[in-house]
């Protein structure tokens, strides 16, 4: 089953959003969830239980809810505002705001023109089961001697919901060439890069097929 990132999700034949990440295990390389962005405005993320997904193709993917249930289901994005004092010095996602007064206030009450107002958002970004981790599209892959692509989609075997192969995208859009990785040739899965044990000249050998995503 391809298990496609960046593309169409259908509800129950009605377009209700795009997929935009994986969820996996990357020890036993099981994939638990895809984080698809609704249609709807905001475009909220919402974590999908693999279990949802009827039919997988490079160019879309089937779920067997609704748009209205896909609604309900977790949010793999969280904001949550708060205050200075509740962040540690350098803490992520610190941001400073400016009110800025009129210009014919400026002198008259002493404002320099600008005033800096405490003011932090804290983005959980990635609401993601312990000891999983999220993949996106485009991650790098690495040879054992450099690196040697990126990932287009991934492979899984719908008996065990475990990555089977891996598809990587070389070259640039106008040459681009996909090859196709068996799991086993997977060293470690990491956040931002997947590691493989062959080199690049064995990767050179893989056969390779025409780019064929119909959009990036």
């Amino acid at each position: 089953m391809d298990l496609p990132l960046n593309v169409d999700v259908f509800c129950e034949k009605e377009l209700c959003g795009k997929s935009t990440r994986l969820i996996m295990n990357p020890e036993n390389k099981e994939v638990t969830h895809i984080v698809v962005a609704e249609k709807a405005f905001p475009h909220a993320e919402k974590l999908v239980p693999v279990s949802m997904i009827t039919e997988s193709t490079p160019h879309g993917i089937w779920l067997r809810c609704s748009a209205a249930e896909l609604k309900t289901m977790d949010d793999f994005v969280i904001e949550r505002f708060v205050s200075l004092d509740d962040l540690e010095e350098g803490a992520t996602g610190a941001s400073s705001y400016y009110l800025y007064w009129p210009a014919n206030y400026i002198g008259t009450i002493g404002a320099p023109g600008a005033m800096s107002i405490p003011y932090e958002v804290e983005r959980v970004e990635e609401q993601v089961p312990a000891g999983e981790i999220s993949m996106r599209r485009g991650v790098q892959v690495r040879a054992s001697d450099g690196p040697v692509g990126k990932v287009d989609e991934l492979l899984m075997d719908p008996a065990t919901n475990r990555i089977s192969h891996l598809v990587m995208r070389e070259g640039h859009l106008w040459g681009a060439k996909e090859v196709t990785i068996p799991v086993s040739e997977i060293a470690k899965i990491e956040e931002e890069v997947i590691y493989l044990k062959l080199s690049k000249e064995e990767v050179a050998k893989l056969p390779a097929t025409p780019y064929r995503r119909k959009r990036d």
